[in-house]
């Protein structure tokens, strides 16, 4: 009787600490520790004080999903030759199981928000099911909700005013189950990638004959980049798409900038005539606008490049705002739109970005991994490498070391990077081709023997400048200078890794479509099938060099390397 007592008796004990398992009490809220914090303003920022009375922002909180590494796992099954599920992508439904929280996060976050006053109408799910979005919260809501000191910064280059807290804190029992807050300590402002075309080096031109001889004997002067150029050395132009409903290339832009179908149109009546009717359509995302009016050089540069590869292929421009606060972030305004469409472009192309050093570790986490989602849905993203080089100015830290700065989104290993490239047969690096190593993200799988024979026969040369173990940028690259584009009606050059871009997006748009021709999936994200293939349908640039932080920069050699990544496209070799 003694022993079915004591039995009884634990069994009471275990049903009502259960019972309180099941409905814990709240947690102390104001138990804060800090989630993230820059010692002093990030650089070409300066701080206007605090912001106006009554200032809105939309707070995204990004949750930890239940199974962690679920989207990557699956990206690589989709993505790796050879394996059983390779190009067999998942649903917008499939991806939103995948990112899903765990119960108890989505329990203990509402609790936070109810304890601050947070109204339940105010609040959404985002991003396939892994972010709630605090629509319109008052500033000094925020500054009481994160134990932060939200002010009006503007950038000291472009003027802009953005809305930011240089550190912020959750309660301890949150630390666990968010795994970033936005806005916050990222001061993102997408920097674009052209310039001003340099005065390059006369270079020796090797003898050529035909059609492309008078057009390459003043490649020095890079006046004969143009499309019909592009279409020549990157093997493109016998091929016509034909999948027209069925494959689609879409050209994000930010900052208020879009392009100008009246240029797009004088641009293809020089460089492509029987591509005069070429088109685009312009989706606005987030308070994005469109005056065809005042066209903006990096939108039409972009667009007339893409279509100049890719014709007759539908575009689609996505013009994305700041938001009406000027407090938005535009890569997470841009994929929070994008990912919840069921039918993407399986091709996109991206020239906007900033320096990784700029942003938190864990944000850049969370939007990678937003990209990664993009991926297992079939979607092929390229991005600009960047035109610093290694980096720009004397890469001094806070602390007064140097510091080589990569580019982000191009370190986050689930988009393509595109790098650029000079003169022609054989090409050259361009002395401005963004490259280096990830501070923020490990060297992935796909990237392992590649780089690490890049890293052997670099020996220590620069040795604690970079991230040895890092994802290493670019992947791959295209001509970047000299490009002839019309702007306002006029005729101009345009120099920059922005171009190189949308050059290979639109490249890779017509495989997409001979592949759609053929009854198969697009290629979806690219880095597995481009390193797997030894390099195969790309031509390796060995020359050059992308100096940045006062020093000579990484050298193109054969193999891979952070100048040019694997090389130039060939597209019937890749085909």
């Amino acid at each position: 009787m003694h022993y079915y007592h004591c039995i009884s008796v634990l069994s009471v004990l275990a049903t009502g600490l259960l019972g309180g398992l099941a409905k814990p009490l709240s947690p102390p809220w104001d138990d804060m520790h800090v989630k993230h914090s820059w010692n002093t303003v990030p650089r070409n920022w300066e701080s206007l004080g605090h912001p106006p009375s009554g200032t809105l922002i939309d707070l995204y909180i990004a949750l930890k999903p239940q199974r962690e590494k679920a989207v990557v796992d699956a990206l690589y099954k989709v993505s790796e030759p050879g394996h059983p599920r390779y190009r067999a992508y998942l649903t917008k439904e499939q991806v939103a199981e995948l990112v899903a929280p765990r119960p108890e996060t989505l329990e203990l976050v509402h609790s936070w928000l109810e304890h601050h006053g947070i109204s339940s109408s105010s609040i959404s799910m985002t991003h396939g099911g892994n972010t709630l979005m605090l629509k319109g919260v008052s500033v000094t809501q925020a500054n009481t909700l994160l134990g932060a000191s939200y002010q009006l910064y503007r950038h000291v280059e472009r003027g802009e005013t953005i809305v930011r807290t240089v550190g912020y804190s959750l309660p301890r029992a949150l630390h666990w189950h968010v795994l970033t807050v936005a806005p916050t300590t990222t001061f993102v402002f997408p920097r674009t990638q052209w310039q001003t075309p340099r005065n390059l080096s006369d270079r020796v031109v090797k003898s050529t004959s035909g059609e492309h001889a008078t057009m390459l004997s003043s490649r020095a002067k890079v006046d004969s980049v143009t499309p019909s150029f592009l279409r020549w050395l990157y093997d493109t132009e016998t091929y016509t798409p034909s999948t027209r409903g069925e494959n689609v290339l879409g050209i994000v832009g930010f900052l208020g900038d879009y392009p100008s179908q009246a240029d797009l149109t004088a641009f293809m009546q020089k460089y492509r005539s029987e591509a005069d009717d070429a088109t685009f359509t312009v989706v606005e995302v987030n308070g994005g606008r469109y005056d065809p009016t005042h066209p903006n050089e990096e939108a039409n540069m972009d667009i007339q490049y893409a279509e100049a590869m890719a014709y007759p292929t539908p575009h689609i421009f996505y013009s994305t705002g700041k938001g009406p606060s000027g407090t938005d972030n535009y890569f997470v305004s841009w994929l929070e739109f994008i990912l919840d469409q069921e039918n993407i472009p399986q091709t996109i192309s991206i020239s906007y970005n900033n320096e990784e050093r700029s942003i938190s570790r864990e944000y850049a986490i969370y939007v990678c991994e937003l990209f990664a989602e993009l991926g297992v849905r079939g979607v092929s993203v390229l991005v600009s490498s960047g035109n610093d080089g290694i980096g720009k100015g004397t890469c001094l830290r806070d602390d007064g070391t140097v510091r080589f700065i990569p580019r982000f989104p191009g370190t986050c290993p689930y988009v393509t990077v595109v790098g650029g490239t000079t003169d022609y047969k054989p090409e050259v690096a361009a002395d401005f081709s963004g490259g280096g190593f990830s501070d923020y993200f490990k060297r992935p799988s796909y990237q392992e023997e590649a780089v690490s024979t890049f890293l052997r026969d670099l020996g220590n040369q620069y040795q604690g400048l970079y991230n040895a173990s890092g994802r290493g940028i670019p992947d791959i690259a295209a001509q970047a200078v000299g490009l002839p584009i019309f702007f306002n009606g006029n005729e101009q050059k345009e120099t920059g890794t922005s171009i190189a871009a949308p050059v290979v997006a639109g490249i890779i748009s017509l495989l997409n479509d001979w592949l759609i021709l053929t009854g198969r999936e697009p290629l979806g994200f690219l880095n597995p099938w481009l390193y797997g293939r030894n390099f195969g349908g790309l031509v390796d640039i060995t020359e050059g060099s992308n100096p940045g932080c006062n020093m000579d920069g990484f050298s193109a050699i054969p193999g891979w390397d952070p100048v040019t990544g694997l090389g130039t496209p060939d597209f019937h070799n890749m085909l």
